[in-house]
């Protein structure tokens, strides 16, 4: 546990070294915006023109794009009013984003959120036993919010250079896939985080999003920031997908 708890405090003092010295993550700090420098690796691999965040949370993975593509637009997605303020504070006046305040699923409606004291674990999806045991996420209320297709908002036409989505939805990730199946005919890379096991109820895994997303056309091209149990099992990972050649060329 001492162990544990010792690299936790390294992890978070290299991370808060990055955020300081880089002047465009010091602005996010201004706003109580940490950019998400554990998926820095990724994002400089890749090229960017256009970032489709989805499940932006307060900005830090905007935020992370365009410290790395300063030429990079961002259209992001987030349904919980406190982060999305935050995130619209912190690019206020910055032509290069928009920000549409809903969840992104499968079909157009109302639906419930269960919200958590973390926001960034609320989940369309009822709050599971694993969730809570693991991470300790408590539901501490429920809301009633917008959700659209990225499809019903988003025109593939407009889609220019090299497009990277981003999913960060807390179980909802194959309803918000199945919502933009047009747009993802655009996309390059699809950048997602996925479960090994159920943290919400009725959630879609690992092998499910894997095929789901073959049948589109990409396949994996990276696995990182894998967190395990005690035991050493996997929890969850962020999932590069590419699309595959033969996608490409047809």
């Amino acid at each position: 546990m001492e162990s544990r708890r010792a690299k936790d405090l390294l992890r978070r003092a290299r991370k808060l070294s990055q955020l300081v010295f880089n002047p465009a993550y010091r602005r996010g700090l201004r706003y109580g915006v940490a950019a998400a420098v554990e998926h820095e690796q990724i994002v400089k691999l890749c090229k960017i023109d256009v970032l489709i965040d989805i499940g932006a949370n307060v900005g830090q993975f905007s935020l992370l794009v365009l410290a790395a593509h300063p030429h990079a637009n961002v259209i992001a997605f987030e349904p919980l009013i406190e982060p999305a303020d935050r995130f619209s504070r912190l690019f206020r006046d910055d032509d290069r984003i928009t920000l549409h305040h809903v969840a992104t699923g499968s079909a157009a409606g109302e639906a419930i959120i269960h919200v958590t004291a973390r926001n960034d674990s609320s989940s369309l999806l009822p709050i599971g036993r694993l969730q809570k045991e693991i991470n300790g996420s408590e539901e501490v209320e429920v809301r009633k919010i917008n959700v659209s297709r990225v499809d019903d908002l988003i025109d593939p036409n407009i889609l220019r250079g090299a497009i990277f989505v981003k999913i960060d939805v807390q179980g909802f990730e194959l309803e918000a896939l199945k919502g933009m199946a047009q747009t993802l005919t655009r996309v390059n890379n699809i950048y997602v985080e996925i479960s090994f096991v159920p943290l919400y109820e009725g959630q879609p895994l690992v092998n499910d999003i894997i095929r789901w997303l073959d049948s589109m056309g990409f396949i994996i091209q990276a696995v990182h920031n894998i967190t395990r149990r005690a035991d050493g099992t996997c929890v969850q990972a962020d999932f590069l997908f590419g699309r595959c050649e033969s996608a490409h060329s047809s």
